[in-house]
């Protein structure tokens, strides 16, 4: 009779040190090439036939980034909430796996995106005779000890050295059972293995994997991307868009979703962003996907009055749908007033989270006509976009 296996991610930390994408936004909700951290782990369980359930542990206040991610799986439960730290994260999921009364659980950290389907296989199958599996690696750096981090005190041998990943595997309640002793011992384990170890189990190591990385630095996404390409051609497109509005009365313009005050206001059937306007004819170049016109006609109702970020949004999510991810985004406005610069840094993070990419892959740039023509004349405003992105090659 087989076993009933379920998997606890453990997604509740704040991830502080990966200081990228949107401010605010913690690491395991990031875009890895257009698809969160934790999106992808979920995914490389739910695709693993003999896991049966999938228990995400998230953050108290993470609801609204757990549920912008729209995860889909029969095997998945409603996430449970974490602690202060992680291994009373750990213990909450436990608890809450309880009534389902796994045989086999394993707990993986959603900050590994990248875990291969042979390392949960090896994980499985070491617990068939064991109550404890670990995925390790060898190290292969000289380590130093240091009891002050600025004098070398001693060299370890890495022959009896190995790198723990995760998911690590247990037998349900004997883990359960020890991660209970430990929440009343004043010892913090940083991991489940530790904590079965101190309890006296017999820890098997089994094989990891390189790719399997922990993405903790800003660094790490970069090295993860790295990972994705490997094996798959992607190339590079380039698409532009040009937008032109003239002024109406009003008493502010909206670009990039900043109410800017000013004389006059941008007129438009929707709400007349020409700053997303571009952009979104940009991405549907690069992908020869047409205009924003041929997805939004004007002559239909439905889009007037429009939040132009429902365009962005389509079009970033079109280059997601497409295997790509966006690389970068140039905005170029052309008027003599309002002034852009002193809201352009607020242009540039409106942008980046409408797309879901780093605010660093966005630029906005504002120019004048030197009074010459429509826009010196201040009768309107001219922008222009540029997006580069990176798509599988075709055949």
């Amino acid at each position: 009779m087989s076993k009933k296996v379920a998997v606890i991610i453990v997604a509740a930390g704040q991830g502080v040190r990966a200081t990228t994408g949107p401010t605010g936004v913690p690491k395991q909700y990031v875009p890895l090439a257009c698809i969160p951290l934790l999106s992808r782990s979920v995914a490389a369980f739910d695709m693993h036939d003999a896991v049966d359930l999938i228990l995400p542990v998230i953050g108290r206040d993470h609801g609204a980034f757990y549920s912008a991610l729209n995860l889909t799986s029969g095997k998945l439960l409603s996430p449970a909430t974490g602690a202060a730290s992680r291994q009373g994260s750990v213990l909450n999921g436990l608890l809450a796996l309880e009534p389902h009364t796994p045989d086999l659980v394993l707990i993986h950290d959603a900050a590994r995106p990248l875990v291969p389907a042979q390392v949960i296989e090896n994980v499985l199958n070491a617990l068939v005779d064991s109550k404890a599996a670990l995925p390790v690696v060898p190290v292969t750096d000289t380590i130093k000890r240091s009891s002050d981090g600025a004098f070398a005190a001693g060299t370890l041998d890495r022959a009896v050295l190995w790198a723990a990943q995760t998911p690590q595997g247990f037998d349900f309640k004997s883990i359960l059972d020890a991660h209970r002793a430990a929440a009343t011992h004043d010892q913090e384990f940083t991991d489940d293995a530790a904590i079965a170890e101190w309890k006296g189990f017999e820890v098997k190591l089994v094989q990891g994997h390189p790719r399997n990385l922990k993405v903790t630095r800003p660094e790490d996404f970069a090295l993860a991307e790295h990972w994705l390409g490997s094996g798959r051609l992607m190339e590079t497109r380039t698409g532009t868009g040009l937008d032109i509005h003239r002024f109406e009365p009003g008493d502010k313009v909206r670009l990039a979703e900043v109410d800017i005050p000013h004389t006059a206001r941008l007129s438009g059937h929707s709400d007349a962003d020409a700053a997303l306007h571009v952009l979104t004819d940009a991405l549907l170049g690069a992908l020869a996907e047409g205009d924003i016109g041929q997805h939004f006609p004007p002559s239909d109702q439905r889009w007037k009055g429009e939040p132009s970020r429902t365009f962005l949004q389509f079009a970033a999510e079109r280059v997601a749908e497409r295997g790509g991810r966006i690389v970068h985004l140039d905005l170029t406005l052309m008027c003599e007033a309002p002034k852009i610069g002193p809201v352009s840094h607020q242009m540039r993070q409106n942008i980046a989270e409408i797309c879901a990419i780093d605010v660093s892959r966005v630029s906005v740039k504002a120019t004048t006509a030197e009074k010459m023509g429509f826009v010196g004349r201040g009768e309107g405003l001219l922008a222009q976009g540029t997006a580069t992105i990176e798509l599988p090659r075709q055949p």
